[in-house]
């Protein structure tokens, strides 16, 4: 007879216990673990299965060897992938290109960011090209998710026939290929686009296997509920099975599935880990609530690059993508301000101008503050000590800010050098010359380091129109970008390039900005301001 036993597991990270403890002695969550009931076989079937193994062992030890199902390489179909375009340029560049069919598609993101409202407009547009479609609202009713519809204006198939031919007009086949070619629009969404309000997954699956969709939403996993399980829906045990029925059924009848997920208060998707591991790309809705564009970045996918971003700006219509990101996160270069750089950032294969703005004063408290907003707090300690050791800036007893513009989180090492001439212009109150922007990672020794994907940095500068380039020396580019590019292999260097000898910004005016400096350079960095040889 099934004997059952009691298990505890882990809602952060599925750690299985026998005994209930406060806290989980693998991630050390409190309060993550859930009882289970499981049923297990008995020991008489268990004994029986392990004689038939056995017996089955013996008979075949003599048969020469051969493959049953295994394939080599050479016997496998390659078949290409046909991949489905969103409607969505940004969409499409995180997915790698395209919708692949039968892929499962994970999207977490804050309350209120936008999830459910990105997945609407993804429906209806696909709804003018594919025969079906189905959006299963776990979390509202039919009435709520038609409402929330018109009020975002997806149900017009004129308005939304006319962002799919202004789509594909500034469609960059470079960019995304394999794209879909151009089918015959449907006169309304809405005869092929279908709404399900349903949170039992055997209702569900069912009307998967009678519809058979090309795409279909579920909003959301953890809402999911299996009548087999006696475990509350968003468990542990409950978002894994729903997760693996929705799996297998996906895979097998080719059907694209997009499933919500909820995330906690760490800002990780709730539930188990398992979950990320099953599906095929994981994307993270990100935002601030207090700003207009919101970020779409890909950390997990089997069909494309990983941490490519996509930028949208929430509008009174719903999600609206931003053409030109960079302009986002650029401030406005015709002001002239101390203690500012531009760096060009890449997310995934993306390379993205960011202005950062930094600010040295001197402190009110024993010890000094520092403060970040998008940029690592430890980077910045980092190039703190690096300036102070290796140039001789005096900052370890002065107050340090330093922050993105539109608080796009730059977390890779090739911003290290605009952060560098952003705090030493604060300190000494110059101007940076706004048509410059600074590449290359500063190493403790205070030399300027190589960085990855230099040219593709180099010509996202040139196109937004900026006329010089601060870079690592023995990079490797091209020499007609439209650029002048200036290697530099110590930080003293780029300091000295990027500041040059110029009044202070409380006397300078915007006529002797424009006008070439023709000071000397040794006038400015004297001894006291930089107690090294190579200063």
């Amino acid at each position: 007879m099934p004997k059952s036993r009691t298990i505890y597991i882990c809602s952060a990270c599925g750690f299985e216990s026998s005994q209930w403890f406060g806290k989980c002695t693998s991630c050390n969550a409190y309060g993550t673990l859930e009882e289970q009931i499981i049923t297990s076989v008995g020991n008489s079937h268990k004994s029986s299965s392990r004689q038939s193994n056995k017996r089955s062992m013996q008979t075949t030890v003599n048969r020469p060897a051969s493959p049953r199902i295994s394939k080599r390489f050479s016997q496998i179909t390659n078949d290409v992938q046909t991949r489905i375009d969103s409607g969505y340029v940004e969409l499409d560049r995180v997915l790698g290109g395209g919708i692949v069919p039968g892929s499962l598609v994970l999207i977490g993101g804050d309350p209120g960011i936008g999830k459910s409202t990105l997945l609407l407009q993804v429906a209806n547009k696909l709804a003018l090209r594919l025969p079906r479609i189905l959006y299963v609202s776990a979390e509202e009713s039919g009435q709520q998710v038609k409402l929330r519809a018109s009020r975002l204006g997806v149900t017009n198939s004129e308005a939304i026939k006319k962002l799919e031919e202004s789509y594909y007009r500034h469609l960059d086949e470079k960019e995304i290929p394999e794209q879909v070619p151009q089918t015959n629009y449907h006169k309304s969404p809405d005869d092929h686009l279908y709404v399900m309000p349903e949170t039992d997954l055997e209702e569900i699956v069912r009307e998967l296997e009678s519809l058979k969709p090309q795409v279909a939403i579920i909003d959301s996993i953890q809402t999911l509920h299996y009548a087999s399980l006696s475990s509350a829906p968003g468990s542990v045990a409950q978002v894994r099975e729903c997760t693996s029925s929705l799996m297998h059924i996906a895979k097998g009848e080719n059907i694209t599935l997009f499933i919500v997920g909820h995330v906690t208060k760490e800002g990780a998707i709730a539930g188990p880990r398992v979950l990320e591991h099953l599906v095929d790309t994981v994307l993270y809705f990100e935002g601030d609530r207090y700003a207009s564009h919101r970020l779409l970045r890909s950390v997990k996918n089997r069909f494309g690059a990983t941490h490519e971003i996509g930028i949208f700006e929430m509008a009174e219509r719903g999600l609206e993508e931003v053409a030109n990101p960079s302009e986002l996160f650029l401030g406005n270069r015709d002001e002239l301000v101390p203690g500012t750089a531009t760096v060009v950032a890449c997310e995934g294969t993306r390379p993205i101008v960011v202005e950062l703005q930094a600010l040295v004063s001197p402190t009110s408290y024993s010890s000094p503050r520092r403060s970040t907003t998008g940029v690592d707090y430890n980077r910045l300690q980092q190039i703190l000590a690096v300036l102070e050791k290796r140039v001789g800036i005096p900052l370890s007893k002065l107050d340090a800010y330093l922050a993105s513009a539109g608080g796009l989180n730059v977390e890779e090492p090739a911003a290290d050098l605009g952060i560098a001439i952003a705090l030493v212009a604060s300190f000494r109150d110059r101007v940076v010359n706004p048509r410059t922007v600074l590449i290359g990672e500063v190493g403790l020794g205070g030399q300027v380091r190589l960085v990855s994907q230099m040219e593709l940095r180099l010509k996202e500068a040139a196109k937004l129109g900026f006329e010089q380039a601060i870079v690592p020396k023995g990079q490797s580019y091209s020499e007609d970008l439209g650029l002048e590019i200036i290697p530099v292999g110590r930080v003293i260097d780029a300091i000295i390039i990027a500041i040059p000898p110029q009044p202070r910004f409380a006397e300078e005016s915007q006529e002797f900005l424009e006008a070439e400096s023709q000071e000397n350079e040794e006038d400015f960095y004297s001894e006291e301001d930089f107690d090294t040889p190579e200063g």
